[in-house]
């Protein structure tokens, strides 16, 4: 027996002596195999064991090798799967992998080609692995921003125009967009040679240390001022300013944040020497800035000032196609930060993940993943172990609200896009019955400006 593999085998088969046969040559070159007689019966398998690689035969009666593919490939979409067929049957192994199969193989072939593809699978595993390793510590968000849906992808698209000015830009979006990753992306897509990307959260400072951090001070400007230091002003000179959650920004500090746009100067606390200041603004708010300013909580001026360029970016709720590629993104980063390998998903938990709402948006569903890698003892990411606040009973909760959605087969395979806007339609409908069709009421437990909601009454024909 040659040394030991890595990958784990599962071959299926309805030939006894072909799935012996196949086992002991794989055997005799380090790898594990177990054998399965039906597609049913290593569909079984595959959701209670943890395998790298299925070989399965393409006619089987029952399910046969193209409907095990796509139904294991929907529950564990990193599975790797080789498909076995005759001469008479090449076109359909080729049409497999156009499904997502890895390879073909014929059996009337030497043996040999199947240990050399599956010796490519290792050299593959080991790559993306290094990979991801250097991705991970380059902490580069690059994944944010690979989106297959179309409104995200003209998110990119202003952010790549209004980097080559210096127009200020306000990024509105629910908590857990990703609305820091925007500015960001704006700041990587300017030209070398600028300054700095500097950053403010006014949610993270209290007033009485807001201004000092934004306008720096002179020694002794107050008590423990022991020494002169910059604020985030003079660090941004040149460069970008972002700051997030600007709707938290005290009115006394909005005064003077429009004041220091409008003369490009600013005094340090304590001098009366201006400072010359040259940067980009880009501000971030999950609030209703227009209401706001309509309620004067937030100056009119000043919000004309930050928001030159406006960018909305969309809920993960309305980018289902991009869910699948975070979940296995964080995943994989999971998989290096706290060193434990992730084998396989529960089918039930990989559906959930696909419908969930998500209110709390990428940061949630970060911090799901990261919980159930956490909580995993041998691989296996379950159902079970996702948090209670986020439905995994058959529903989810938001404000109190609790609604149920009961599990039905799907008999029609439909557009992602139209099962989100019927699914949305629902909901809506029931909060707004549950608000006595309170408009105002209703906005504020789907946390949107009522404005939002009334458009999406009118879009939904509600």
């Amino acid at each position: 027996m040659s040394q030991p593999k890595e990958l784990r085998l599962l071959i299926i088969d309805d030939e006894h002596e072909y799935r012996e046969v196949l086992k002991n040559i794989f055997y005799i070159n380090g790898y594990v195999a177990e054998t399965a007689e039906s597609g049913e019966a290593g569909l079984r398998m595959i959701a209670e064991g943890n395998y790298d690689v299925v070989l399965t035969d393409l006619l089987m009666a029952g399910i046969d090798g193209m409907q095990f593919l796509e139904r294991a490939k929907l529950s564990n979409p990193g599975l790797e799967i080789i498909i076995i067929t005759g001469y008479g049957t090449v076109h359909n192994a080729v049409e497999a992998m156009r499904k997502g199969a890895f390879g073909y193989f014929v059996k009337s072939h030497d043996p040999e080609e199947l240990i050399l593809e599956l010796e490519k699978i290792e050299k593959i595993k080991h790559l993306e692995k290094d990979n991801l390793i250097l991705r991970t510590q380059q902490d580069h968000p690059g994944f944010l921003l690979d989106s297959q849906n179309e409104r995200f992808n003209q998110v990119l698209s202003i952010a790549r125009k209004v980097a080559a000015n210096d127009s200020n830009v306000l990024i509105l979006g629910e908590s857990g967009v990703g609305k820091e990753v925007i500015a960001r992306y704006i700041y990587q897509c300017r030209l070398s040679g600028m300054g700095g990307f500097i950053t403010v959260d006014c949610n993270s400072l209290p007033d009485s240390l807001l201004e000092s951090e934004l306008y720096g001070y002179i020694k002794g400007a107050f008590t423990g001022a022991q020494e002169s230091r910059k604020g985030r002003f003079e660090a941004a000179h040149n460069g970008i300013l972002f700051i997030d959650e600007i709707g938290d920004l005290p009115e006394s500090t909005q005064v003077k944040l429009l004041r220091n746009l409008e003369n490009k100067e600013i005094y340090r606390l304590g001098s009366s020497k201006a400072v010359k200041v040259n940067f980009k603004l880009i501000s971030a708010t999950n609030k209703d800035l227009v209401t706001a300013k309509q309620k004067g909580k937030f100056r009119e001026e000043l919000f004309y000032r930050i928001s030159t360029i406006t960018i909305e970016v969309p809920p993960l709720r309305e980018r289902p196609e991009d869910i699948e590629q975070l979940i296995l993104h964080f995943i994989r980063k999971m998989e290096l930060s706290l060193n434990k390998e992730v084998k396989k998903m529960e089918p039930e938990l990989h559906e959930f993940l696909l419908y969930y709402k998500y209110p709390g948006n990428i940061r949630e569903l970060r911090n799901i993943i990261e919980r159930l890698v956490v909580l995993s003892d041998d691989g296996i990411l379950r159902k079970s172990d996702l948090p209670s606040n986020c439905g995994a009973n058959g529903g989810w909760d938001t404000d109190g609200l609790v609604l149920s959605r009961a599990k039905e087969p799907v008999y029609e395979v439909k557009p992602l896009r139209d099962v989100r806007r019927a699914t949305e339609a629902e909901y809506i409908g029931k909060v707004l019955k549950l608000c006595g069709h309170n408009v105002s009421e209703a906005a504020r437990r789907l946390n949107i400006s009522r404005r939002q909601l009334s458009n999406k009454i009118n879009d939904l024909g509600l």
